[in-house]
């Protein structure tokens, strides 16, 4: 139930007469003939706040049906995306090595410039099988890849490929714009802390390590990696004469063009570091590392059973306070496993089917209850 109102049109303009102008007589002000200005809006249905409105009347009528509706509505649906969050696989390792009987604890204090790298193993059990394609990600925690100047240290023309932007950085870059003289390339300090650990998993079987095949391609977003990302344009399609003249990021131990052996992965259309690129909004999150496909139907891509992650701890985080994670998962037609939508959507069905009954229970007691008091003679 509503209530309308529409104004009935008016003329623009004030009225020509009616009103007296205060000191306008023949002994008014100094002005004489002249328009006397006054900062009174227009008499037009807008100015005036006089245009058709419509306002909603809540009834018991309306209320109750829209607080049920809801609640049948947003119930089931939460349910299922509970359940499908819930069928998810998951598999979490913390590779950090704070604790002293971690194997990673050696690797602890690593810097960013060590030789040879440190390495440690992890062996680890999976209870149930992986059936689906397997994602593999790695995570990191109390790193602000948010902060404003962080997320503005980087230079897009460049990273697009642009030849004078390669040469000469964008100063939102500083202070990872340039070393040595040198302009570096890729600029910034999103590039400058690139995720540099490699992981590689086994299965182990009788004593025996199978490696497991981990597939480095597909894992960056497409319009990444065909519009946001080019290489330097020029002759040929040597990537070392396109980067002259340029030099590779403080903590990067060796430059952009021998990040990968083949030419469709390497330089700016790396896609580990294309995946890097693209920040994060929170301080704990997981990007993805490798995908292991299904290679037939009959069998689960990863089988219930003892593995090994093999690390090459590169990246440090303890001298601020982070963690770092491998998480493999498999997803549904949802994504990867996230309870909170499921959560969210019973928790507001469930409010508003109870708000409902409240309302049913108050209404039938006191809704024909007649509100007109007599008055007394």
């Amino acid at each position: 139930m509503a209530v309308n109102y529409s104004a009935k049109e008016e003329a623009d303009g004030h009225p020509s007469g009616g009103v007296g102008v205060p000191g306008g007589g023949a002994g008014g002000g100094a002005g004489g003939g002249g328009a006397v200005k006054t900062r009174k809006p227009d008499n037009t249905a807008f100015k005036q706040q006089r245009l058709p409105a419509w306002q909603p009347i809540l009834t018991a009528g309306t209320v109750l049906p829209a607080f049920f509706i809801i609640g049948l509505i947003f119930i089931p649906i939460g349910i299922g995306i509970f359940v499908t969050s819930n069928n998810i696989r998951e598999y979490e390792i913390d590779y950090t090595g704070t604790e002293p009987s971690s194997p990673c604890n050696k690797c602890l204090n690593v810097s960013w410039d060590s030789t040879p790298p440190c390495t440690c193993t992890i062996n680890f059990t999976l209870e149930h099988s992986f059936e689906s394609n397997v994602f593999m990600y790695y995570g990191l925690s109390n790193f602000y890849q948010n902060h404003r100047r962080y997320v503005k240290s980087r230079d897009d023309s460049q990273l697009n490929g642009d030849n004078s932007s390669l040469l000469n950085p964008s100063k939102e870059c500083e202070p990872y714009r340039t070393n040595e003289d040198k302009p570096i390339a890729p600029c910034g300090a999103i590039a400058n802390s690139m995720f540099n650990d490699t992981l590689e998993l086994y299965r182990i079987d009788n004593d025996t390590r199978t490696p497991i095949t981990l597939i480095k391609k597909g894992i960056a977003w497409w319009t990444d990696k065909n519009v946001k990302f080019r290489n330097p344009t020029g002759d040929g399609n040597n990537l070392t004469a396109l980067f002259q003249g340029t030099t590779k990021p403080v903590n990067w131990p060796k430059p952009v063009y021998m990040l990968d052996s083949e030419p469709d992965n390497n330089g700016f259309i790396n896609e580990d570091f294309i995946v890097w690129m693209r920040t994060a909004a929170l301080p704990t999150f997981r990007k993805l590392y490798r995908l292991i496909e299904r290679k037939n139907n009959l069998q689960p891509t990863l089988q219930a059973g003892k593995y090994s992650l093999d690390i090459a701890y590169n990246y440090p985080v303890h001298s601020f306070d982070g963690r770092k994670r491998m998480i493999l998962s498999t997803i549904s037609w949802m994504g990867g496993k996230n309870p909170f939508l499921g959560i969210a959507y019973i928790t507001v069905g469930s409010i508003c089917f109870f708000l409902g009954v409240v309302l049913l229970i108050i209404h039938h007691k006191y809704g024909n209850r007649n509100t007109s008091a007599d008055i007394p003679n």
